[in-house]
């Protein structure tokens, strides 16, 4: 499958070279999730799987807005009327979504601009690397609607990018983090200005797709994998998995262009 096969209706979805980017694309409304987006948005990222061409993708939102969460009228209110194994349904394939993301080989890089709530929170949270502006508001706000702060993984993911009590207060109280506090407590890698923020994110996808693309898959799914292991064990899987990359075409390239005195060009195998 390559890049061009995956189609989008419900974001806006463009590939270019190594890069795809996803924007959310309803700026009248901030950019809020439905449950037509949530699911196309989870089988795009496990497509992302079989995607070779796509080393990287990055995800943002239209309109100086990343996402609102879940749409009040196409997603809140249904949900309402819903009974008990509707509402699992509907949570298991929002959670789904988080998985795919985890899951898929290409890290993702968020670039956060003014509101980002509820699942858009999320959304960030689970992507790999997140940019963001000063007036980025960043607000796991579920408990404003009667719900609990276990939202999609918020509960174990949200405490290991920035630590257990921070988590604990967003959660507890929805607040919004401001981008500058965001990026004080590790949520954010950089805040930028919002004009250079999506373009600064895009050169950060474009200079990791053009190092050795196949040893970032392994990185990325180990950081997955070990959140479960004793040290011992994530010794010993690292140990597995830096073989294997030691057996890649792009570590002999790294070891030739060294010993010439060169910049290797890394081709992802």
């Amino acid at each position: 499958m390559n890049a061009s096969d995956i189609k989008a209706e419900h974001f806006d979805w463009s590939v270019d070279g190594k890069v795809a980017t996803v924007t959310l694309s309803r700026p009248e409304r901030k950019n809020p999730l439905t449950f037509e987006s949530y699911a196309e948005l989870r089988d795009t990222f496990r497509a992302l799987n079989d995607a070779d061409d796509v080393k990287m993708v990055v995800i943002t939102g239209a309109g100086g807005n990343f996402c609102s969460g879940g749409d009040v009228h196409d997603i809140i209110g249904p949900l309402v009327e819903m009974n008990g194994d509707e509402l699992r349904t509907f949570t298991a394939m929002t959670g789904d979504l988080v998985k795919a993301m985890r899951a898929c080989p290409q890290p993702i890089l968020a670039a956060v601009d003014g509101v980002c709530a509820g699942a858009g929170a999320i959304l960030a949270m689970a992507s790999d690397l997140r940019y963001g502006t000063a007036d980025a508001k960043v607000a796991f706000l579920f408990v404003r609607v009667g719900l609990s702060g276990a939202d999609m993984g918020a509960c174990a993911i949200l405490p290991r990018i920035i630590g257990q009590g921070r988590a604990a207060e967003l959660l507890y109280t929805g607040r919004s983090m401001s981008g500058e506090e965001a990026l004080d407590w590790g949520f954010f890698n950089a805040l930028y200005p919002s004009g250079d923020l999506l373009e600064k994110t895009l050169e950060s996808a474009r200079r990791l797709a053009a190092g050795p693309t196949f040893a970032h898959a392994v990185t990325k799914k180990m950081m997955n994998d070990e959140w479960d292991m004793s040290v011992e064990q994530a010794i010993a899987a690292e140990a597995e998995a830096q073989a294997v990359c030691m057996e890649t075409e792009d570590f002999k390239r790294a070891y030739r262009a060294f010993a010439a005195k060169e910049k290797p060009v890394f081709e992802g195998n």
